[in-house]
């Protein structure tokens, strides 16, 4: 009976909850709502699509709790053109993750149906409209200063940066993968070019303030910075983060002054080449041969050790720290703090030009004052830039599947450790007063510190050798306890602490990985500047170019940073063209036909030619077929040609190669029946 009346209980929780979740609509969302009127709406229905219950991703993808979620996904997708879908999405995923008050996971939870909603809705949208939803920077809102035409026509531009980069992108494509009727297409399209200039008007002082971090970034930096590891690695976004990271969307296409940042699909056609210089995949293979001479260097000055002058690799290393830091501050400055911490390898940058600063701080003191200890002093300093330069170089074995794995493994073992860390200093604090009162006649503070802290880390023998002359009466049961709670007790502790991250990732490391990659990709391409100097050439700009603003328009600074780029990295631009020429060379289907063996009547041991085969009239209406199916064949091909008069040469040789593999098959087979028919009349 109790059981009965248990499923009796959970059958009325389930209805009352089904009720719940018909008693609310589904959010209509129009093309022209601005981003702060979008959040609410999707806040909301989530909220209470999630209910009371926490749920995770997998229950929402396969269980019957994402159906309300699916719904909303199809409303949007057949109904909804507002671009700010998913940037709101993550959002709100970042506002879930960063409450105050979880609920038993249900914020959780409605941060797993955000990602869940925006990879769904991600999956109804054509190629075109993908780039445009997860590669479209947030604009800043603007203020009542816009004039009422330009707020009606949707002509105004974004006060931030310049006009032409915040312009809709894509606004003419197609959407096939929408219902939308035919007449609305355009009234959508000319929205579109327009929701930049309208849908941020007169937020509320409150919103703007809350949602200011977002300003500039697109969705897939916002989703990073969230933490939706589950969305980024979904297909359909790796996708397009593999296409960031090869070259096949590019955001600059070309090298003017009027050039604008646009996400858009690579034309090598019509692209500048050294637009190529932007591409993730070569930004990090010349970085890495930036590192690699940054190495050598650093080992040739500690080889040279020059202590009374600066040597001939000192000075180029010391170029190297200088460009190495003006980069990473420009690196900083484009993509923002919020989301260069993000980055797992920032902190190595900033320890490399720390240690490489303060050896060049030492350095020119030294040689000052000519005070030989300062400049031993500098030489022990820089032999701390290995710590962080030997790995930095190794950073790029973690764009592989396994190693890059291990990465988020180390960060949250090392987050495990340090949230640790204050038990243990507690403990050793409390200890170590105790035992320095009770040997204050015969052991000094120092001596008892770096006693404990041996005993910590396994010398426990020390410590019990010790504990008589601490105290006679106190000592011996002191230093029991101590061993005990450090080497069994917090050490274990802490090793299952540890091992419980380690489980952790790896049962999502696929996910780990891919969220650190999309990471890496995106620092890589998120620069907003034209012009792109690679240390150490970045410096020539610094020194030459930078003091033309006081004198020369913000145009004809431009211009001149495009002649000095396009002179400096000629041989950059050359390798790379080569390398994709190469690599065009080697994909290049082939044109060649096969070989057609010519047949001849063959002889038989009696020396008559065996003629029965191909004087045979079956066997020759099947060559009068082979010749009716190849004037059929090209004549097909000349009219493919004529109403295509687009298509490549080389794919119509593949297409004829196949067709002509296809008939000497055939030929055999008609052959080979030939020979059994007539076998079967003799």
């Amino acid at each position: 009976m109790s059981g009965r009346r248990h499923d009796t209980t959970t059958s009325d929780v389930a209805s009352d909850l089904d009720l719940d979740m018909d008693s609310f609509d589904i959010p209509v969302i129009e093309t022209e709502e601005s981003l702060f009127v979008v959040i609410p709406k999707l806040s909301q229905f989530i909220s209470m699509a999630v209910g009371e219950m926490a749920y995770s991703f997998e229950q929402m993808r396969y269980g019957a709790r994402g159906h309300r979620l699916r719904q909303l996904v199809h409303a949007l997708a057949s109904d909804s053109h507002n671009p700010f879908i998913i940037v709101a999405l993550m959002i709100l995923k970042w506002e879930f993750s960063n409450a105050a008050e979880d609920d038993w996971g249900l914020n959780e939870s409605r941060g797993a149906a955000c990602e869940f909603v925006a990879w769904q809705f991600l999956c109804h949208l054509n190629q075109r409209e993908t780039i445009e939803f997860l590669l479209e920077e947030l604009p800043s809102p603007r203020r009542k200063s816009t004039n009422i035409f330009e707020t009606e026509t949707g002509t105004s531009r974004i006060t931030r940066g310049s006009g032409t980069e915040s312009t809709p992108l894509l606004s003419g494509a197609s959407t096939p993968g929408r219902q939308s009727e035919p007449s609305k297409k355009g009234v959508e399209n000319e929205s579109r070019r327009a929701y930049l200039g309208t849908q941020t008007e007169f937020p509320d002082d409150c919103d703007v303030s809350r949602y200011s971090r977002f300003f500039g970034l697109n969705a897939l930096e916002v989703a990073a910075i969230a933490g939706a590891k589950r969305f980024l690695s979904q297909r359909v976004v790796q996708r397009v983060v593999n296409d960031i990271w090869n070259g096949e969307i590019v955001f600059w296409d070309s090298l003017t002054v009027n050039s604008i940042k646009k996400p858009q699909i690579f034309n090598r056609k019509t692209a500048d080449p050294y637009s190529r210089l932007r591409v993730p995949v070569y930004r990090k293979m010349f970085e890495a041969g930036f590192f690699i001479s940054f190495l050598l260097l650093y080992y040739s000055v500690l080889v040279e050790r020059r202590p009374n002058g600066l040597g001939f690799f000192e000075v180029f290393m010391d170029v190297w720290i200088v460009a190495f830091a003006y980069d990473e501050l420009s690196g900083l400055i484009d993509a923002g703090m919020l989301f260069y911490q993000m980055d797992f390898w920032s902190l190595w940058n900033l320890g490399i030009i720390g240690v490489g600063f303060a050896f060049m701080v030492t350095r020119s003191i030294g040689l000052a004052r000519g005070d030989d200890y300062i400049l031993d002093i500098s030489f022990d300093i820089l032999s701390l830039e290995a710590l962080f330069l030997v790995p930095r170089i190794c950073s790029l074995v973690s764009l592989n599947s396994y190693f890059g794995s291990l990465i988020p493994v180390l960060k949250e073992m090392t987050k495990a450790f340090f949230r640790f860390l204050p038990v243990v200093i507690v403990l050793y604090i409390g200890f170590l007063t105790t035992f320095t009162m009770l040997a204050r006649d015969r052991l000094s503070l120092k001596q008892m510190s770096w006693m404990l802290v041996k005993v910590f880390f396994g010398s426990g023998s020390l410590g019990l050798d010790s504990a008589s002359d601490i105290s006679p009466i106190f000592g011996y049961g002191l230093m029991m306890i101590f061993v005990a709670m450090t080497n069994i007790l917090l050490l274990s502790s802490l090793i299952s602490l540890m091992s419980m991250s380690l489980e952790g990732v790896m049962r999502h490391a696929r996910e780990e990985y891919l969220f650190q990659l999309s990471i890496y990709v995106l620092e890589s391409s998120n620069s907003r500047r034209l012009t792109y100097f690679m240390p150490p050439l970045n410096l020539i700009p610094l020194l030459c170019i930078r003091p033309m603003r006081l004198f020369l328009s913000a145009g004809a600074v431009r211009r001149v940073r495009i002649m000095l780029l396009r002179a400096t990295h000629l041989p950059f631009v050359m390798m790379i063209w080569a390398y994709e020429s190469s690599r065009r060379h080697l994909h290049r289907p082939t044109t060649r036909l096969p070989p057609v063996s010519t047949a001849r009547p063959h002889s038989t041991l009696g020396g008559e030619p065996n003629v029965s085969r191909w004087q045979d009239p079956l066997h020759s209406s099947i060559t009068e077929t082979r010749r009716m199916n190849l004037k059929n064949r090209r004549i097909s091909a000349d009219l493919h040609d004529s109403r295509e008069p687009s298509l490549a040469r080389a794919e119509k040789a593949q297409l004829a190669e196949i067709l002509s593999v296809v008939d000497q098959l055939r030929e055999q087979v008609e052959r080979v029946k030939t020979g059994l028919s007539t076998k079967e009349l003799g």
